[in-house]
């Protein structure tokens, strides 16, 4: 029987990638395409490892699978810093750059 590829592996690759991209956006696509790398990915690899004599393509799922973790621990942390900066500084002083500079020299003086 000739060897198939396995489905959704080039999806999964895509997604990875596009999470690791996407941490660099405020964090929320790449913790949406990380999580869809890490789900499609576990299907693939459930179903590769039925037969794996029948497929090609999983060296793609397990990168993407890494990229997609990768990419979702980053993703958090940019949230992280995103929500930190927002209770720290404020949402105004996000808006206006003269208020949000008064805030930082704020923050140097007291630190």
């Amino acid at each position: 029987m000739e060897k198939q590829t396995l489905p959704n592996s080039t999806l999964v690759l895509i997604m990875g990638i596009l999470s690791l991209i996407g941490c660099c956006c405020y964090g929320l696509p790449g913790l949406i395409f990380g999580i869809i790398a890490v789900v499609v990915g576990n299907k693939a690899t459930s179903t590769y490892k039925l037969a794996p004599e029948n497929y090609t393509g999983y060296e793609n799922v397990k990168a993407g699978k890494i990229m997609g973790i990768i990419g979702i621990v980053l993703s958090l942390i940019a949230v992280l810093v995103v929500l930190w900066a927002i209770s720290v500084i404020g949402w105004e002083a996000l808006q206006d750059p003269e208020l949000m500079r008064e805030r930082m020299e704020d923050m140097q003086r007291q630190g």
